[in-house]
């Protein structure tokens, strides 16, 4: 499948580690980023840049990608508005794209959406029937009758129609892929690619954390210019 071929091979080294390689200081479209020929409609509030993840919870590199990310967003204030956008390469994700919407909606992301990473690639947990994932998150103290009335909401389903359509809108074939301001993306697979050579995962994040800002602000100005 096309998401495997983006899948990173590098494994995690430590973060000290990843001090060691260079990142890029001058992004170039086509290397370190990729343009939209076709910019997406987004829905940011007026002032901030929308910033959206693509991702999979059983993908091993967003799980590893998701504490870096997390402390990049705190880092960029009211600069941006992110949300996160669980793909669908074959039907059996769907389970997982309602899991995050329906954490989503009962405002449990805050505490859970680590802990089902956590559960998945350390604890070698398979949270990918609607069985599997109701009784974990039963399991974290979340009532079973109101979690399921969420999951099998008409609400969630409706949210799971869209990422359907961002995925495609942005032709999305690799996870975790970060797009900007409804016309920009990079990812860790994308910015390693021009690095060059095999680099340790935290050099990657690293890489595509700084394109990533310096999108944001290419993006800012754009939506500045057109005031």
């Amino acid at each position: 499948m096309k998401f495997i071929k983006h899948m990173l091979a590098a494994a995690s080294l430590t973060v000290l580690a990843a001090s060691a390689y260079a990142t890029p200081q001058a992004p170039v479209n086509g290397t370190d980023y990729k343009t939209l020929e076709k910019a997406q409609t987004t829905d940011a509030p007026a002032g901030r840049v929308e910033v959206t993840e693509f991702f999979w919870y059983s993908c091993p590199h967003c799980a590893s990608l998701d504490p870096a990310l997390e402390e990049w967003v705190k880092k960029q204030g009211n600069a941006i508005s992110f949300k996160r956008v669980p793909v669908m390469f074959r039907p059996s994700f769907v389970p997982q794209q309602k899991l995050y919407y329906t954490l989503e909606a009962m405002n449990r992301l805050g505490d859970l959406h680590p802990k089902v990473f956590k559960a998945i690639h350390a604890e070698r947990k398979p949270l990918e029937s609607d069985a599997a994932i109701t009784d974990f998150i039963v399991a974290q103290g979340v009532d079973r009758a109101k979690f399921l009335e969420v999951y099998n909401s008409f609400g969630v389903q409706t949210k799971t129609k869209r990422a359907a359509q961002l995925q495609e809108g942005y032709k999305i074939d690799g996870v975790p892929t970060l797009a900007i301001g409804g016309r920009y993306m990079t990812s860790p697979s994308i910015v390693g690619a021009g690095m060059g050579g095999q680099q340790p995962e935290p050099a990657l994040h690293a890489a595509a954390l700084q394109v990533a800002s310096f999108l944001v602000t290419k993006a800012a100005g754009e939506q500045t210019a057109k005031k």
